[in-house]
């Protein structure tokens, strides 16, 4: 008889592909907002848009933010807040190509936390997609390592720290579901913003504006939480591999969207990201 089909092979990088489709969407929606808001103001909106969101939902007479080793979900909330602040002000220091190909190093920063912490094991196979993966998004995007050292710093950092809480995220998931693990970073998050928000409040002018909050909130909320589901089947470095493919809907996005040109680097980036993340699933599940 033929062997029945593993659900769990495709599952991972689904979520996973779902969350790159809402951030990359999301990312279009940051570039649109005036320029009168910083890194501050739009991580105050998607953490406090995301808490009230994930409040209102929560089931009544019931502790929201009770979950289980609440230390590491302050710690997973407050990593990725920090990584979301460094990207989104390393995208304004530097050329949009050197920021998306420093910070999409980040699966292998999470490959070295997952050994560093959990002594997971990965194969030199495993290693060369990561590779190829990096190198897909350095042509996709016309890598050139150019703009200020201090904006390289922010964006090397962010991946790091990105690294660092794609790692936890994957042990967080064992006990905890993927809403109160995105509770805590919008918790974290909106801390973390709130003193920068109010010392220079701005106000949306517009339909507009008021529109792309309330989108930034909403597909924060799905990007999140379908990557954070994404991980109960992804150790840290494979979900980090998929969620790559966000380099390649933005770009698409950034063709549809705001008439960036069509060129052969779009097509052959988009092959060796893509092709490497189908590489990955296949080495991943032969071991298994």
């Amino acid at each position: 008889m033929p062997t029945a089909p593993n659900p769990g092979r495709l599952t991972g990088p689904l979520f996973m592909l779902a969350s790159a489709l809402c951030f990359s969407i999301l990312s279009s929606m940051i570039k649109l907002m005036p320029p009168g808001y910083t890194a501050w103001h739009i991580g105050f909106i998607r953490c406090l848009g995301g808490l009230v969101v994930l409040l209102a939902i929560s089931p009544k007479g019931k502790n929201p933010f009770a979950g289980h080793n609440i230390p590491l979900l302050a710690a997973r909330g407050l990593s990725g807040s920090v990584a979301f602040f460094l990207l989104v002000s390393a995208f304004r220091a530097l050329p949009l190509s050197t920021a998306i190909v420093l910070f999409f190093s980040y699966p292998v920063f999470a490959a070295m936390f997952g050994l560093i912490i959990y002594k997971e094991k990965f194969s030199p196979t495993q290693l060369a997609c990561m590779g190829v993966l990096v190198a897909g998004v350095a042509i996709l995007f016309d890598f050139k390592l150019s703009g200020s050292i201090a904006g390289r710093a922010m964006a090397m950092a962010a991946a790091v720290v990105a690294g660092l809480t794609v790692t936890l995220i994957r042990s967080l998931r064992h006990k905890n579901g993927p809403v109160i693990i995105y509770l805590y970073f919008c918790t974290m998050g909106t801390l973390l913003t709130l003193p920068m928000s109010l010392a220079h409040p701005i106000r949306p002018a517009g339909l507009l504006e008021w529109g792309l909050i309330l989108g930034i909130i909403g597909f924060s909320v799905l990007a999140q939480l379908a990557m954070n589901q994404g991980f109960f089947y992804c150790k840290g470095f494979e979900g980090a591999a998929y969620m790559s493919s966000e380099s390649v809907l933005t770009s698409l996005f950034g063709i549809l969207w705001f008439n960036d040109p069509v060129s052969l680097r779009f097509f052959a980036g988009a092959f060796l990201i893509v092709g490497s993340g189908l590489a990955l699933n296949l080495v991943t599940f032969s071991k298994k």
